[in-house]
Formats: structure tokens, C-alpha cells, sequence
């Protein structure tokens, strides 16, 4: 016997309420993981920008791209842990590359972009998965460029 006035989730309302949740939840997480994705190529790229910038003011002032010892002018600053790319310099006196490579720790292994003195953007490799567009750099698994 149940008394008038009582109230309760029944079990059934309780498991329509989870199944509505597990159905959001199916359809955030992977939107959300994009999101992240393309949060940490943005940066990549925009470190590759700063990299170039910082190149070109080295060649402004010493007319080369080589410091003293042979390396790049401007090399790239110290990864730390929270680095989802690592950034490289090649240089020559008149060329250099910049490259900017996915690390796994961040699940990004399997993007590099890069830059030179032209400023040539390139998209070198991407995920399986996405397209890559070569003359710039591949924000979106769909190819789109920035």
C-alpha cells in the first residue's frame, strides 16, 4: 500500500534520466575532443608565427640566419611539459625551417607543420583521418587552413 501524496522517482524515471545523460554525454565528448585538438594546433601554429618573427629580427640585426656557433639565430625555446608540439630550427646564412611536431603525451603525434623564410606555411603530416591541404597550415579534419 502506498500513501496518497507520496512522492518518488520509480526506478523508470531514474533510468530515462541516465539514458538522456549517456545520450548528451555521446554526443559533447567527441565535439569536445575536437575542440581540444584544434586548440593546440592553434597554438602550434601561432608558435611557428612567433618563431618566424623572431628569425627574421636576428636576420635584421646580424644578416644571417646562423648564430656564432651555427645554430639558429633564434632557436626555439625549451619544451616543457605541457608543450603539445615541439618546435626545431634548420638554418642555413640565408634559409631556415621551422618545424613544429605533435607530441604523443598530448595525443597530438602525427601533426607537423612548419615554416621558412619565405613564409611559406606547410602542413608536412596530419593524423590518419584528416585531410591535409601541403601549402598551409591544416587546422580542421576536414582540411580547412588558417
Amino acid at each position: 500500500m502506498t500513501r496518497a501524496g507520496s512522492s518518488a522517482f520509480t526506478l523508470i524515471e531514474t533510468m530515462v534520466v541516465v539514458a538522456i545523460v549517456a545520450v548528451l554525454a555521446a554526443v559533447a565528448l567527441p565535439s569536445y575532443a575536437g575542440y581540444v585538438t584544434r586548440s593546440r594546433i592553434l597554438e602550434a601554429v601561432a608558435r611557428l608565427s612567433d618563431a618566424r618573427a623572431r628569425m627574421e629580427d636576428y636576420f635584421q640585426d646580424e644578416r644571417t640566419y646562423l648564430d656564432g656557433a651555427g645554430h639558429c639565430g633564434a632557436p626555439p625555446p625549451a619544451m616543457i611539459s605541457a608543450d603539445a608540439f615541439i618546435l626545431s630550427c634548420s638554418a642555413t646564412a640565408t634559409t631556415y625551417t621551422y618545424t613544429a611536431t605533435g607530441t604523443a603525451t598530448k595525443a597530438m603525434s602525427g601533426f607537423v607543420f612548419s615554416v621558412d623564410q619565405t613564409g611559406a606555411r606547410s602542413t608536412v603530416a596530419v593524423p590518419p583521418g584528416w585531410l591535409r591541404a601541403a601549402d598551409c597550415w591544416t587546422i580542421r579534419a576536414d582540411g580547412l587552413c588558417a
